[in-house]
């Protein structure tokens, strides 16, 4: 298996359930309140570890509480936390209300702002010819651009999930091997709202190939050579989508790390979204390796 390298944000998650959203001015109750790590370059390197791949994390963390709460449990995943800095700032806060199982998410990016190039340097310092790097947007942008061109020239397979959206984003997609956006980047990327025609418009700015997330209608698998639907996986009823799309990224890169192509490397990413999504909270969502072959059984002989 091929190394996973990992540079991104690491947030902890202020997680809250409401009947609906506040107007201006309304206080409204709520509940199920939930204190729990989250980020998404952490969510995906915890969905990473937890599925089986080999993963080194970059980032930054403040000199807080939440700090130690964010890499310890990344260490019980089985990530690789060395390359995770300490600053004098405070950690990424996200703020998250859930209305029907759909979330609305604020966030402070706190010592995300602080990763620096040396930071990726010291990622991939180690790193060999085809191993995989996976990154998002949630750092500043320069360093993700930096350490996409540094992964490239290292000959590493390059995953970009280009949230959360920014158009100042589009001169990366010549970097991707695989970009991942959802629908909202993709019409922000591209202009188009028909997600296929949106996905060719992204190989024709470079990317590779694009696997675009369409939520209950499952992933686009988009190459010069192939246009393929990748079906969404129900495992249960839809609680919380709250890092279902990071789940998607990580397991992806666990299966290319080990081999696998494009077409089932998305479907085991599927599978293990759609797990996901039955349950709260960020990384406490997110299945190990036993459990997504467990339920991907289920399904088969069900």
């Amino acid at each position: 298996m091929k190394r996973i390298y990992l540079l991104g944000s690491l947030n902890i998650d202020l997680t809250i359930r409401a009947p609906r959203l506040p107007a201006a001015g309304e206080t409204l109750a709520g509940g199920d309140f939930l204190v729990t790590p989250g980020g998404k370059g952490a969510n995906q390197a915890y969905a990473a570890a937890a599925l089986g791949g080999d993963v080194v994390m970059a980032g930054a963390v403040g000199s807080d509480a939440f700090a130690e709460i964010l890499l310890r449990n990344l260490e019980r995943a089985g990530a690789n936390t060395e390359h995770i800095r300490k600053t004098q700032g405070c950690t990424g806060v996200a703020v998250i209300t859930v209305v029907n199982g759909e979330n609305r998410i604020i966030l402070d990016a706190g010592a995300n702002g602080e990763v620096t190039q040396a930071d990726v340097d010291g990622l991939l310092a180690d790193a060999w010819p085809q191993d995989v790097f996976l990154t998002q947007l949630e750092t500043p942008l320069g360093v993700v651009k930096y350490a996409l061109r540094q992964a490239r020239e290292k000959q590493l397979f390059t995953v970009l999930n280009p949230a959360p959206a920014c158009a100042e984003a589009a001169d990366m997609v010549p970097l991707c091997d695989v970009i991942t956006p959802n629908e909202t980047e993709l019409l922000l990327f591209t202009g188009e709202r028909d997600p296929e025609a949106g996905c060719r418009k992204l190989l024709d700015m470079g990317a590779g190939a694009v696997l675009a997330t369409l939520g209950k209608e499952g992933s686009l698998l988009v190459t010069k050579e192939i246009c393929e639907r990748i079906p969404a996986v129900r495992c249960g009823d839809t609680v919380d989508t709250t890092a279902a799309g990071d789940t998607y990224c990580g397991a992806l890169c666990v299966k290319l790390a080990e081999g696998e192509g494009l077409p089932g490397a998305a479907a085991f990413a599927s599978l293990c979204a759609g797990i996901t999504v039955t349950r709260r909270g960020a990384q406490v969502s997110i299945p190990f390796r036993d459990e997504a072959e467990a339920t991907a059984e289920r399904l088969r002989t069900k």
